[in-house]
């Protein structure tokens, strides 16, 4: 490749990733927080859990129907309408949240309109870099989500000592501004067509629900989602938690297991690059199942260490955060060398909706294991997490399974160049 086509693909790689970490600021905003909003609205840690859910539901409905629409109108338009759309639902929260019910709704308003602007994103990486430096592009996408889910946890953790969590979240808004104005000038040039701008005679019937790589691919993705997405909704407040119990005031507490939290997401940005680049050159099921094996032990783990000393919890969280989703942009990339470019974008709105749909289950049984396991009036300084994280490792076990039973398959060949 010219050295000055490769300049220009870094260039518009750098401008994609930084649009989507400014649109994901708001995606773990609640989950920083909760345990403040948790006193402030008189939940229980199921209802807790259900904003939770309900978010993780939204985006789901978002990437399903946002994907599919990529496919016809093209995904660099719903990836634009996307970044605009988070900014302006995001600045609703602090307006008019007050209430649970109030939460709920704004909270999964801006999960409906924050999908496109990861998989039309995915569709656009998978047009734009062939398989050999794909998967490389995917994690550094993926990593800059982490970054940006470390921002909103770090402003956040902050700025609620300071301001209260109204204030943070005028911040946080100004993330998705920042996408909305770095995507229009980063994908100026990017035609609209994207990977999928036609159905073009192969069916999802045939071309997916036919496909066992690609089935498999997804069902494995669905495990690793009820795992991660369980773990990053619950860990701050677990961190909260855990100091708190340690005699820091509940605010303070809040804020602080925030910001740890975000030291967690760092781990995040440096595994879902790594995971990618590995995965180039050793193969996709081998760093899967490299990842689904330590995550699931920390998972198994990690709950019951509430009362250790903080530095055994955060040593085990660094581990935990690095392995649970060092492997998402590995299943990505895969799913994307299976999977018939005609169809992507439909059968990435499959895949998410399977994904996140785990994952809005994983956080409501979460907090309804947290309220069965502990003390009645314990709430949000819960002394119990062992049970619910464990729920979360089973995610990984099955996770191990089809990932196996995809490596066994020779289509796994057409991933990686034959790496598998």
């Amino acid at each position: 490749m010219r050295r000055s086509a490769l300049r220009k693909d870094t260039l518009w790689l750098a401008g994609i990733c930084a649009a989507r970490l400014g649109a994901s600021s708001p995606y773990l905003a609640y989950a920083a927080v909760l345990p403040l909003l948790q006193v402030e609205w008189a939940m229980s840690a199921t209802a807790a859990g259900s904003i939770s859910s309900a978010f993780q539901l939204g985006y789901a409905a978002s990437l399903v129907v946002l994907s599919a629409l990529a496919d016809r109108v093209g995904a660099r338009r719903i990836f634009l309408w996307s970044t605009a759309a988070t900014a302006a639902t995001t600045a609703l929260i602090p307006l008019l949240a007050r209430s649970y019910s109030s939460g709920l709704v704004l909270f999964t308003l801006v999960a409906l309109v924050n999908g496109g602007t990861y998989t039309p994103g995915l569709m656009l990486l998978a047009e734009r870099f062939p398989p050999e430096r794909r998967g490389n592009a995917i994690g550094w996408f993926l990593a800059a989500a982490s970054l940006g889910y470390a921002v909103s946890l770090a402003v956040t953790g902050l700025l609620v000592r300071v301001a209260g969590w109204r204030g943070a979240f005028w911040v946080l808004t100004l993330g998705p501004v920042m996408a909305t104005l770095v995507s229009a000038w980063a994908l100026r040039g990017t035609r609209e067509g994207a990977v999928g701008s036609g159905i073009g005679g192969l069916s999802l019937a045939e071309g997916f629900f036919k496909n066992r790589a690609a089935l498999l691919m997804m069902t494995g993705y669905t495990f690793h989602s009820w795992e991660v997405l369980g773990m990053w909704a619950w860990t701050p407040a677990y961190l909260a938690a855990a100091l708190a119990l340690q005699g820091r005031e509940l605010v303070r507490a809040t804020g602080l297991g925030a910001t740890l939290t975000a030291v967690f997401h760092v781990m995040g940005l440096v595994a879902t690059g790594a995971g990618g680049w590995l995965s180039d050159r050793w193969g996709r099921t081998a760093v899967i199942l490299a990842m689904l094996t330590i995550s699931g032990l920390c998972s198994f783990t990690f709950g019951w260490l509430v009362s250790a000393p903080l530095v055994v919890i955060l040593a085990v969280g660094v581990i935990y955060a690095f392995s649970a989703i060092g492997d998402s942009p590995v299943f990505s990339t895969g799913f994307t060398e299976v999977v018939d470019g005609r169809i992507l974008g439909s059968a990435l709105a499959v895949r998410s909706l399977a994904g996140f749909g785990a994952g809005a289950l994983a956080s409501l049984t979460f907090g309804g294991i947290l309220d069965l396991t502990n003390p009645a009036g314990s709430a949000p300084r819960y002394p119990v997490w062992g049970w619910a994280f464990s729920v979360l490792g089973f995610g990984a076990v099955f996770g191990l399974a089809s990932t196996a039973w995809l490596r066994a398959l020779p289509e796994s060949r057409r991933m990686a160049a034959g790496k598998r």
